[in-house]
């Protein structure tokens, strides 16, 4: 399978490229920058992209864009935010809808922030959306795929939880903290975490290639979503240290913003992935004591994906 993958210097971009290749794929890096051998050239912002290049590609990963929780919302980042991923998701899905013969598969990436805060409700790929800036992106997000899925191409279009890794993410910056014995819920811990581990998050985007009955909305989430107090505790548990302290809501949006903190900090979603569960995948790391272990090092990573 040629495969061509944008965001492929990012947490979940490399783990892919590194996965796709050791099963035999042609995995080929969509990127901003001059494009060297196995690369391809675009420019987003400037609305360019190889499009002679797509030819004969047999699917597309679409997960570029800005962080959404590295920095505080202001105007221009909110702008910003939006136009590399919405601006890149049209510009992708409306060259695919131009080709004579385009990728069978375009899965693109969007987040569980779709859902808005939700409190204790279960949420599937049939739950509707939520209200807010990221809710809002969201949609607008996966919408924008609309061109692609009109000539032909089966879209997945991947809400992802909190991707878990050592190496990046959120789990990442906060290990220093926990090592130290610093850690802590975050608010009241009430909130549900939709969380992954970074190999099924792989997982999850190899089984959507593979299988043809996988389409639409899909959760890219583990199926035990934890609360912020029950995933302090775990993680404290594999790292051996206590975890006593609280991050007070003010405090965080204080120090992120409000939008921000009260989005994604201390929102929830207790997301659960029934489309991909249907579609036969096996997750390999199912609870977060089982993720957090393997995330650590102190089990083999995981089945072969």
């Amino acid at each position: 399978m040629r495969v061509i993958v944008s965001g492929s210097s990012g947490l979940i971009g490399r783990a892919l490229l590194g996965a796709l290749r050791a099963r035999g794929d042609t995995a080929i890096a969509l990127v901003r920058r001059p494009p060297g051998p196995g690369e391809l050239g675009w420019d987003p912002g400037a609305g360019t992209i190889d499009a002679a290049g797509l030819a004969g590609a047999d699917a597309v990963v679409h997960l570029a864009g800005a962080g959404l929780g590295d920095r505080r919302w202001s105007a221009s980042r909110r702008l910003e935010i939006v136009a590399s991923r919405v601006g890149s998701t049209a510009l992708l899905a409306a060259t695919l809808a131009e080709m004579a013969a385009p990728p069978a598969v375009l899965v693109s990436a969007s987040a569980v922030g779709f859902y808005g805060d939700r409190g204790d409700e279960e949420l599937t790929e049939h739950s509707g959306p939520g209200t807010g800036f990221l809710a809002e992106l969201c949609g607008r997000w996966e919408q924008a795929t609309a061109p692609a899925a009109g000539h032909g191409v089966r879209v997945v279009r991947l809400r992802s939880g909190v991707v878990l890794s050592a190496s990046g993410g959120a789990l990442a910056r906060q290990l220093p903290l926990f090592r130290l014995g610093l850690g802590g819920r975050l608010g009241r811990g009430s909130q549900w975490l939709s969380w992954i581990s970074l190999h099924d998050e792989v997982g999850v985007i190899l089984h959507s290639l593979d299988h043809a009955t996988v389409e639409g909305p899909v959760n890219a989430t583990a199926p035990n979503p934890v609360t912020n107090r029950t995933f302090t505790t775990a993680l404290s548990r594999a790292l051996h240290r206590p975890a006593v302290l609280a991050v007070p809501g003010l405090a965080l949006r204080v120090a992120l913003g409000t939008e921000l903190a009260d989005e994604m900090i201390l929102a929830g979603q207790r997301a659960l992935p029934a489309a991909i569960t249907d579609a036969g995948y096996r997750f390999g790391h199912p609870t977060v004591d089982e993720a957090l272990a393997a995330t650590l090092g102190q089990v083999p990573p995981g089945r072969a994906l």
